[in-house]
């Protein structure tokens, strides 16, 4: 911790050759450390039967998915329209316990999620794997429907509310007390310390320093470039962001919501109108895109490793995106205000379909239907986003950066509360735990803007997808229950039981 926060500090004064040195330095110590976990979190093992090989955590979370998907009688889809009506209002009594609204919950969940992935990671998928990892994208995000309706329906039955009336919630609290009631106490606590860990290291890095240092390069891309006031001072710009992030945060749940329940709407009719926009103009295209959505699905034709290299990607992607089974967004919806737990799974359904079905789907079919995808061969990632939404209209580049920063910003809030919930529950609920954890989050947003710390960030990373290993396993000791919860509750709301109060 001495050497990053030294390290922010020399970057404020030092001249870009020393920050460029100081990064080098940090790079070159930290890598040998963490390249081994690292590499293990995204090793590839070969798929049977198949001359393919893929990342064993992204294979991890889809087969949990399909197996939910099953378990639970697709619920991910007979669910849907209960769920939109839940979002609504149409079951929410102001009087229950908890602190946000089934909308601000799924807003904030939402901000954690929608990011850069949705820009810059579908272009890199459908780059590798072609037009066709759309649609296996897409089937991914479907089937990541029914994890997200387990773990968060569990977050929100294990978690504990505070003497002030606050809450805290998310897979360490029912990993803990679900696998107890289930005769596993010691395991639970441990896989509780374990994903705790895990999600702070999660929010420092890959939920704050990356969110800071690509929205700080995109704003200098839009500015100028190496010309930019702010070329070199990503200090700055970061101890900006800090402090915009700092005055939501500071306010903790309640004021994050009140921010994300505005943001998130606001920036998905920015990104998908601009997307919908180009969609329109190039609407004669509109049928070859689809065309070379399925046949590449299920040809491969063009792409390196078929069929299954584009299926590999789409599922990667669409894995990465939403973080359904990573455990993160229950901790968001853990908050909400219901006495019914089941009530926040149904909601929680809608978050993989905005984040992977509708928006990963609209850069894809920009990307396609603008055909960058072929005469950008050498671009990639934000470049070839961008230069797909410049095709079309000259100055949507700069409506992409405004999406990118607010993607950014919202993705940094949501995640200093999943941070901060697994902090205090390895330090304990108290004012003094929540402002350090607070500070050193708000450190760490200069630390990301102004310094390029490759190894930090991929170590962080890992550490967000060890989160989905170790709450998976609890999610499969503890989905009967959820089961039969489910059906507990369908038959009480088809019998009137639980009451509507409006709609």
């Amino acid at each position: 911790m001495k050497r990053f926060i030294s390290a922010a500090g020399l970057s404020l004064f030092a001249s870009s050759v020393s920050a460029e040195g100081i990064d080098q330095a940090i790079n070159e110590i930290v890598a040998p450390i963490v390249n081994p976990f690292v590499g293990m979190i995204f090793s590839p093992i070969p798929l049977p039967f198949l001359d393919a090989e893929a990342p064993w955590i992204v294979l991890w979370l889809v087969v949990a998915a399909v197996i939910f998907t099953f378990y639970l009688g697709f619920i991910n889809f007979r669910g849907f329209a209960h769920a939109i009506r839940l979002v609504k209002g149409d079951y929410t009594n102001p009087n229950e316990p908890g602190e946000v609204s089934h909308f601000q919950a799924l807003a904030t969940a939402l901000s954690g999620t929608v990011g850069l992935g949705n820009i810059a990671g579908v272009a890199v998928a459908i780059s590798i794997g072609g037009p066709g990892a759309t649609f296996w994208m897409i089937l991914a995000g479907l089937l990541g429907m029914s994890t997200k309706f387990v773990e968060c329906a569990l977050g929100v039955k294990y978690r504990n509310t505070n003497p002030d009336g606050s809450v805290s919630g998310g897979p360490m609290y029912y990993l803990s007390k679900g696998l107890k009631k289930r005769g596993n106490p010691a395991f639970g606590r441990t896989l509780a310390v374990l994903f705790s860990v895990c999600a702070v290291g999660g929010a420092l890095g890959g939920g704050n320093m990356f969110q800071a240092n690509q929205a700080f390069k995109q704003v200098v891309g839009v500015t100028g470039g190496d010309l930019s006031f702010f070329a070199d001072k990503g200090w700055l710009f970061g101890l900006i962001m800090a402090v915009i992030v700092g005055v939501v945060i500071i306010g903790g749940i309640k004021s994050i919501a009140k921010v994300t329940e505005k943001v998130v709407p606001f920036m998905a009719i920015v990104y998908v109108g601009a997307a919908i926009v180009i969609i329109l103009l190039n609407i004669g295209h509109v049928g070859d895109a689809f065309a070379a959505i399925f046949n590449g699905a299920f040809t491969g034709e063009g792409v390196a490793g078929g069929v299954i290299g584009a299926m590999i990607q789409g599922f990667k992607r669409a894995a990465f995106s939403n973080e359904a089974g990573v455990g993160s967004a229950a901790i968001a919806h853990s908050a909400v205000k219901t006495k019914e737990h089941m009530s926040e799974g149904f909601v929680s359904l809608l978050e993989p379909f905005i984040d992977t079905v509708v928006i990963c789907t609209m850069t894809a079919l920009v990307i396609i239907i603008t055909g960058q995808l072929y005469e950008g061969q050498e671009l990639t990632g934000v470049a070839l986003t961008s230069a797909a939404f410049g095709s079309a209209i000259s100055w949507f580049p700069y409506i992409l950066a405004i999406a990118v920063v607010l993607f950014a910003f919202s993705t940094m809030i949501s995640w200093s509360y999943y941070g901060l919930k697994a902090w205090t529950y390895l330090f304990g609920e108290s004012i003094r735990a929540e402002l350090t954890f607070k500070l050193m989050f708000l450190v760490f947003v200069v630390i990301g803007a102004s310094m390029n710390l490759g190894p930090v960030i991929d170590f962080s990373d890992a550490m967000i997808f060890a989160m989905a290993l170790i709450n998976i396993i609890g999610l499969y000791r503890l989905v009967p229950e959820i089961k039969a919860d489910m059906n507990d509750y369908l038959a009480r709301l088809e019998s009137g039981a639980i009451a509507r109060y409006k709609g």
